[in-house]
């Protein structure tokens, strides 16, 4: 505790000095008149450049990339899905689905999603899934 008392002593003593200081510097400050601060110079003016007009082509139309298809030989998440369903008689719920398809439940509700919006699958009641 005597440490810190001492430390805080010596870091008071330095600070009333720096003040002392900071008066003077203050003090000279105010006995110097202000000089104007030097102007600067102006900039040349640049001379205006005739520009030639610069006649641009209309871009082509974008065209929309066709639908990716899955390698031949290779299932997609989505047919793995429709498959599942397409299968079973009464439809598919969500536990035979993941269990049947190995997917994590986030990659199978996207599926799901997807395969709604192509109206490929409806649903029978929350949860389970029947073909369209």
């Amino acid at each position: 505790m005597k440490k810190v008392q001492t430390q805080l002593r010596s870091v008071a003593k330095t600070l009333a000095s720096l003040a002392e200081k900071l008066d003077k510097i203050n003090a000279a400050l105010a006995a110097t008149p202000a000089k104007a601060a030097p102007k600067k110079k102006a900039a040349p003016k640049k001379k205006a450049v005739a520009k030639k007009a610069v006649t641009r082509k209309k871009a082509a139309p974008k065209k929309k990339a066709p639908a990716k298809k899955a390698a031949k030989g290779k299932e997609t998440v989505l047919d793995a899905v429709l498959g599942v369903i397409k299968k079973s008689r009464n439809g598919a719920n969500i536990a035979t689905l993941k269990a049947k398809t190995k997917l994590e439940s986030r990659q199978l509700s996207n599926a799901l999603y997807k395969l709604r919006k192509k109206k490929l699958i409806k649903s029978k009641s929350r949860g389970v899934y029947i073909k369209a």
